[in-house]
């Protein structure tokens, strides 16, 4: 595992997103992805690359909508592979399919980028060792260059068997509605450091992590929050390493004017955009 998804970092863990046709969905998460179903019933799915741990949770909502317009919610979730070797066999894997994605190297890691079949943004990345990360002042250089595809689909003659094990959810990118008050909440009330920025961006993390969450106005400042049955985002989780540091971020949150409250054994708040976070141990 990363050294930055574990104790003592804060970062995030699981993503549940509302899709519009539950089974065209688990067809693509299954079989273009590379997820493995945990548990399932009419209206949700529990996806896993490990077997046991959940990474993304499908939810079809009865009277689900698409995206509509330009709104705050999800730009991506980001999958985190163990290796290169392992970003080669996917991207060999997408070449196959001929699946339509895109492709970017951001300095600190290589990534694809490719939508669901809602819309839904996902990125599959692989990170550079974190001693290669260049950090000014407090802040890591990352950019958006032209990957080296060539040099990917060199690294490995594996043929891609889908998510190995070691699989991560390496961090969340996020439209917001206004980008100061959005990193207000994630680092007075969060916690979290901001450790870069981009036009209308900002990157933010743990532990020295090039970041665990992303935020921006792409969508145009003041983007609505979405209907609730959209398409999109439903929740994502916050891994804390111990109760001691939940309740410092609740506390926190609290003090920030934002409100939690507690279901089904966890504690729920959302940004200022409206993007429901929970927070879990």
């Amino acid at each position: 595992m990363s050294k930055f998804h574990k104790e003592p970092n804060v970062y995030v863990g699981e993503v549940q997103i509302k899709v519009r046709d539950l089974t065209a969905s688990i067809d693509f998460y299954q079989n273009l992805m590379g997820f493995k179903v945990l548990e399932q019933t009419s209206s949700k799915a529990v996806l896993t690359a490990d077997g046991k741990t959940p990474l993304v949770t499908l939810e079809q909502p009865a009277d689900v909508i698409p995206k509509t317009g330009r709104t705050a919610g999800l730009y991506h979730f980001a999958i985190l592979l163990p290796s290169r070797a392992d970003l080669s066999a996917f991207l060999k894997h997408l070449l196959h399919t001929g699946y339509r994605f895109g492709a970017a190297d951001h300095y600190v890691s290589e990534a694809l980028y490719l939508d669901d079949p809602d819309g839904n943004g996902i990125e599959v990345y692989r990170d550079r060792p974190s001693d290669e990360w260049t950090w000014r002042n407090g802040l890591v250089d990352m950019a958006t260059e032209q990957l080296d595809g060539e040099g990917i689909l060199a690294e490995s003659h594996e043929e891609w068997n889908g998510l190995p094990a070691g699989t991560l959810m390496g961090h969340i990118h996020l439209h917001v509605s206004d980008l100061k008050q959005a990193e207000k909440f994630y680092t007075k009330g969060l916690g979290f450091e901001t450790v870069s920025y981009y036009p209308q961006a900002a990157f933010l993390s743990t532990g020295g992590y090039h970041h665990h969450i992303a935020i921006n106005t792409w969508q145009g400042a003041g983007a609505p929050t979405p209907p609730e049955n959209s398409v999109g985002l439903k929740w994502y989780t916050l891994v804390y390493p111990n109760e001691a540091a939940r309740e410092k971020a609740i506390g926190q949150l609290k003090d920030f004017g934002a409100t939690v409250h507690e279901e089904a054994g966890h504690y729920v708040t959302s940004d200022p955009a409206g993007n429901q976070i929970r927070l879990v141990l």
